[in-house]
């Protein structure tokens, strides 16, 4: 997963995989009233989303969230405001009432979840992401299915990025530990050549060193120019990674900004960071 560096000294301040660029302008605004972010020209947005599940209420309200080539994104905010409903919405999961789902200024609001992926979209959910009676490899393999050209320079990126996986590339994942099967999954998820790469807490259930690692590896993933949109619950170092940021309160936009500004606003910090 070479390429052109990206970020601005985010993650472990591991200077290798960091550089000097400045993160992309958004537009910010403080005291907890919904952002509206101008996106006709983001490489994948989900404008002004409104929707739910089935016959439900409505869950998201004029909710935003956005992403561009070479940027993470990532979606905050406490428990029930809609984080992975959003995410959901994005990729094609929920009904969207009103509001569009943009890919590379194409609008694939009516498209089914598996229209999306042969659109470029990859996704990794929170829960059940991986085969457990397959081996990483076979996991690996079905990442690959929608591809009819050789995907052997991808499974090959894929254990550059993530060594513990070669290693153990004959065992089945469900005897891996929690963060490599995260890894297995977002692995799983880069053999579909994504042009957007999109993750439900990734860092879910995993140890702080583990989290760290895996933040590591979705910066190097950014590098490459592959827009990341991301879920997480650990939203301080989340946040600290980010170029965008999003807090959700019941399913609207309250804050939106860079990860520093939203890292550094007074009112994010005491209502959402723990002061």
């Amino acid at each position: 997963m070479s390429g052109n560096a990206y970020q601005d000294d985010r993650g472990n301040n591991d200077r290798s995989i960091t550089s000097d660029r400045s993160p992309g302008e958004i537009p910010y605004h403080q005291g907890g009233q919904a952002v509206k972010v101008e996106g006709d020209s983001a490489f994948l947005i989900g404008d002004a989303m409104t929707g739910g599940y089935g016959k439900g209420p409505d869950i998201l309200h004029e909710c935003t969230v956005a992403v561009n080539p070479g940027e993470i994104a990532v979606i905050v905010g406490p428990n029930g405001a809609g984080k992975s409903t959003a995410m959901k919405a994005v990729f094609g999961m929920l009904e969207v009432r009103q509001g569009q789902v943009r890919l590379d200024g194409e609008d694939i609001t009516a498209l089914s979840p598996q229209d999306r992926v042969a659109k470029g979209m990859g996704f990794v959910p929170q829960n059940n992401n991986i085969f457990t009676s397959m081996s990483v490899e076979e996991n690996l393999e079905m990442g690959a299915f929608i591809r009819r050209d050789d995907f052997r320079d991808t499974m090959a990126q894929v254990y550059d990025l993530f060594p513990i996986l070669k290693e153990k590339r004959r065992q089945a994942a469900g005897e891996l530990s929690g963060g490599q099967r995260q890894q297995v999954a977002v692995g799983r998820a880069l053999m579909t050549k994504p042009k957007v790469l999109m993750l439900d807490e990734p860092t879910a259930g995993v140890s702080p060193i583990v989290m760290d690692e895996l933040f590591d590896r979705i910066i190097e993933v950014s590098r490459t120019g592959i827009p990341i949109l991301m879920v997480e619950q650990n939203a301080r170092q989340a946040l600290a990674i980010a170029d965008r940021g999003y807090v959700l309160v019941q399913g609207r936009n309250a804050y939106s900004g860079t990860g520093k500004e939203l890292l550094a606003d007074p009112e994010v910090r005491k209502s959402f960071l723990g002061g």
